[in-house]
Order: structure tokens, then C-alpha cells, then sequence
């Protein structure tokens, strides 16, 4: 529909909505009203439980409520962990109708509480295998993003020093009290850098990696806002501190979102060999929901194009859409690792609180 339409389209609603608006009102609750004699089908309403990061354009959200005559509640739920103790809680009678942003650090336990219902999405067919976990189809793919350290490139620049390109540079004298981490107890980023260092250095040896960053003086703080906005000197906060964990994806953002013009980002991702770990987010309906047919419908939009293409502005991560299409700026500048650090989502749902149980008393105590 060409922009012409979508103005006149917008202008008549502007015009009448208030009429139908007062009509509705006083003719809702009569015998024989529009409503119950079928001549307008009053929207069903939809709910979709989301982590509290969840994002997308309005007009996207407007367009689908209209093609489908349908209301989206959005449930925001707090952090992925948190939103998923809520939908195993009400398991059987839902609070709402989807579910997104369970990711790969807690599939295996999504799935072993049998939260979700199987669903075979037809846009399944424009998705990599590589990002299907679930084989029985009850956690559909929606994006991925990479966890990887990033560094201010002004910073080794001005002291003549290559920044770090593998983990174990980290340990070097040349880099003693450069790099600032989140605490993986707190922080998804920091839960998935520690998840990078079992992936690299094995159950026997991470430990000792991190015995050895605390003695190279690494700081610790609780959330991603704190290491890359106060302690990171790449940042808009200038910190002190040249190295943080990140996402491949922020030196891009650090170029679009930048206040004055630039020709580069001003920071780089390191993304060697198993120096990223790779998130992976999924949505699934819930089982239990009272509306399967427009629960497909949302899935299905999730993984369509359109949607695909609003998420990177929108939330920082990337499709898994074969054909979406990014923004020109992540085409020339985003970095993305060959090989990221692996662990397999069941291990990790064996192994998750031992881990961080085992990380903080090795690194805080």
C-alpha cells in the first residue's frame, strides 16, 4: 500500500473514529448491537509474555492487530529467568498466550516443564537449521545475538598496545586492570561471558582462568548499563577501562546512535576463536492458551520478515530469517566470529548453578 493510501486511510479514521467511538459507547450493551449481530467482530485480545527488553515498532504492531482483528497485550515479566519461573508457575492455565525471549541458557529447562505446545510454524523453511534446538518444535528460533569483549580503539592507539584478540591475552601484564566484567549471577551478558570461558578452557580449567583475571586486577560489577556506560572508556561514559564484555553488535550501535557524525565505530568487537558465546532466542505458545489460532498468527509474525527486519534497531539482535535484510551500517561494520565458544543448552541447564555457585566463590569471596 503506497504512502499516498496509508495517508488518506489515516486521515478518514481521524475524521469518523470519534463518531464510532460514541456509537460503540451507547449501543455496546443493547439487544441487536453491531457488535452481537456480527456487523463489526469485536477484537480478541492476545497476550504475549515478553522479558522486559523486548521492543518493536508501534506502526508494525498496529498493522498486525488490524490484519488479523486482533489486540496484542504485551506482559512484560522481568528477565528471561524471572519471566520463565512465571510461565512454569501458571503451567496448564497460562497468563498469557506466547511466550518470548526464553533463550538458549534456559531452553532445556523450558522444555523439561513441558511449559510449551508443539507448533510447526510454515516460515520455518526460511530459517537456518542451525539455529532450531528444539527438535520437537515447541521453542520456534526468533534472533541471535554474539556476547563478545569489546575495546575502545582510541585507547591502544594512543599507547602504541594491539588490544587483546584471544582470552588469554587478558592475563598479560600489558592488560592488568583493562577489563571490566558483569557478574554472571546477575547479568545475562555476564552469565554468557562465563558460559564462553567453560566453552574455552573445559570444566577443569575455567576456574582457573578467572583465579588469574582477578589477580590482572579485572573489576566486577552487577549489570551491563554499569560496565559499559560508567566503567568502559569507549563508551558515551568514558570510564577508565579500555575492555568489556559486550555484544558484537554495540560498536555498530556506537556508529548509528553516535552524536556527531562518524566515519568508524569508535570501538571493535574481538570475535576469534571462542571468544563469543551466541544467544538465541525463541518463542513458543504456551500451553494451556484458550487462543492457538491467533497465538500462531503472532508466531508466524515473529519469524516473518517484516518483523525479522525491525528487531535490530529495535532490541540489538539479528534475524534468523534467511531473508531479512539488515541496515547497510551492520553490513559494512559488524563483526560476526566464525566460531563462537560451545556449550550445549543441556549442559548448561545441568551445570547453570553449580557454575555461578562456583564462579562466586572463586572470584568475589
Amino acid at each position: 500500500m503506497n504512502k499516498f493510501i496509508l495517508t488518506i486511510r489515516k486521515i478518514i479514521l481521524i475524521t469518523i473514529s470519534p463518531v464510532l467511538f460514541t456509537f460503540a459507547a451507547c449501543t455496546a450493551d443493547l439487544p441487536g448491537s453491531i457488535w452481537q449481530n456480527g456487523a463489526i467482530d469485536k477484537p480478541d485480545t492476545l497476550t504475549v509474555m515478553t522479558h522486559d527488553s523486548f521492543a518493536v515498532s508501534a506502526e508494525l504492531i498496529e498493522d498486525f492487530e488490524s490484519e488479523n482483528n486482533l489486540k496484542i497485550n504485551f506482559l512484560k515479566s522481568g528477565d528471561t529467568g524471572t519471566a520463565l519461573n512465571k510461565a512454569i508457575l501458571s503451567k496448564g492455565n497460562p497468563i498469557a498466550d506466547v511466550f518470548y525471549g526464553i533463550d538458549n541458557t534456559f531452553l532445556s529447562r523450558a522444555l523439561d516443564e513441558g511449559i510449551f505446545e508443539k507448533y510447526i510454524s510454515p516460515q520455518l523453511d526460511q530459517i537456518d537449521d542451525k539455529f532450531e534446538l528444539d527438535s520437537g518444535h515447541r521453542a520456534l528460533p526468533v534472533d541471535y545475538g554474539d556476547v563478545c569483549l569489546n575495546y575502545d580503539k582510541s585507547y591502544f592507539s594512543s599507547i602504541n598496545l594491539s588490544p587483546p584478540s584471544t582470552l588469554e591475552d587478558l592475563l598479560e601484564t600489558d592488560y592488568k586492570g583493562m577489563l571490566v566484567v558483569q557478574n554472571p549471577a546477575t547479568s545475562s551478558p555476564g552469565l554468557a561471558f562465563l558460559f564462553t570461558t567453560i566453552g574455552h578452557f573445559g570444566d577443569e580449567g575455567y576456574l582457573d582462568y578467572w583465579k588469574s583475571l582477578v589477580d590482572n586486577e579485572m573489576l566486577v560489577v552487577n549489570d551491563w548499563e554499569t560496565a559499559y556506560y560508567s566503567e568502559f572508556s569507549g563508551s558515551a561514559g568514558r570510564g577508565p577501562r579500555p575492555v568489556v564484555v559486550s555484544y558484537n553488535s554495540s560498536p555498530v550501535f556506537e556508529l548509528i546512535y553516535s552524536e556527531k557524525a562518524l566515519d568508524e565505530p569508535p570501538t571493535a568487537a574481538v570475535v576469534g576463536h571462542d571468544t563469543c558465546f551466541r544467544q538465541i532466542e525463541f518463542v513458543g505458545i504456551l500451553e494451556g492458551t484458550k487462543n492457538r489460532d491467533a497465538a500462531k498468527k503472532w508466531v508466524d509474525f515473529m519469524l516473518s520478515t517484516r518483523f525479522q527486519e525491525d528487531m535490530p534497531l529495535q532490541m540489538f539482535v539479528f534475524p534468523v530469517n534467511s531473508n531479512a535484510m539488515l541496515e547497510d551500517a551492520f553490513i559494512e561494520y559488524l563483526d560476526i566470529p566464525e566460531s563462537t565458544s560451545n556449550v550445549s543448552y543441556e549442559k548448561i541447564s545441568e551445570n547453570r548453578e553449580k557454575w555461578i555457585n562456583e564462579w562466586t566463590e572463586t572470584v568475589l569471596r
